[in-house]
């Protein structure tokens, strides 16, 4: 009399377990697609903002700091000058901010490599201002903000990669500037891989910024 008892209490039981791991599965589902939604979304984002370029005019661009090999600048920092170099001689800005100190073991720093490269295709030293602090994105702009003080300028037009302008602009504007995004057009990021590679990089220190705020 025993085993029908039991095999029934097992009957009842059975539904409501489930009813639970299905709604657990739908609940988790739901989560995944979700995250897949947002994350595509942001991505896509990314990608997008930085090849916008409304065409004005600032008093000065900020370059940002990328690696500099011994006294020439690398084929992605190069990318980033030339571009600062064409809006300078377009007339859009009067002054170039060049940014980023000294890698590991580096004699020269970034922007006095910058430097030398602007001041080579004709901008005269007086319009190339230089900061050797910096090593990372933040405090690009934390450098940049003192010398536009410094120089009375108030806008500012923000010169990198393509995927890298998201962020960077909203680094920008949390230390108060006045700035718009300026991409190279010709970045060094050629192969899908790479280009990939960059985009989840900024993604998840995008993500990062949001976080910590810096």
């Amino acid at each position: 009399m025993q085993e029908p008892l039991e095999e029934t209490a097992r009957d009842t039981q059975s539904p409501q377990r489930h009813w639970w791991q299905y709604k657990r599965m739908k609940v988790s589902a739901c989560l995944i697609l979700s995250f897949l939604l947002y994350s595509s979304w942001q991505l896509w984002s990314i990608h997008a903002f930085g090849h916008r370029d409304d065409g004005s005019s600032a008093d000065c661009a900020i370059v940002l700091g990328a690696a500099a090999w011994h006294d020439k600048p690398s084929p992605v920092f190069e990318a980033r000058i030339d571009h600062a170099i064409e809006l300078y001689k377009q007339g859009r800005v009067s002054k170039l901010i060049l940014t980023g100190g000294h890698g590991k073991g580096a004699e020269y720093a970034e922007s006095e490599v910058a430097q030398t490269y602007c001041h080579a295709q004709g901008i005269p030293l007086e319009n190339l201002i230089i900061e050797t602090q910096s090593n990372t994105t933040s405090q690009n702009f934390a450098e940049a903000k003192k010398l536009m003080r410094q120089q009375k300028l108030s806008s500012a037009l923000i010169v990198s990669d393509p995927w890298h302008l998201k962020r960077a602009l909203s680094l920008a504007k949390r230390r108060g500037l006045k700035a718009k995004p300026s991409a190279t057009t010709n970045s060094r990021y050629q192969s899908r891989s790479a280009q990939y590679s960059f985009l989840l990089r900024e993604y998840f220190f995008l993500h990062m910024h949001y976080l910590s705020g810096v």
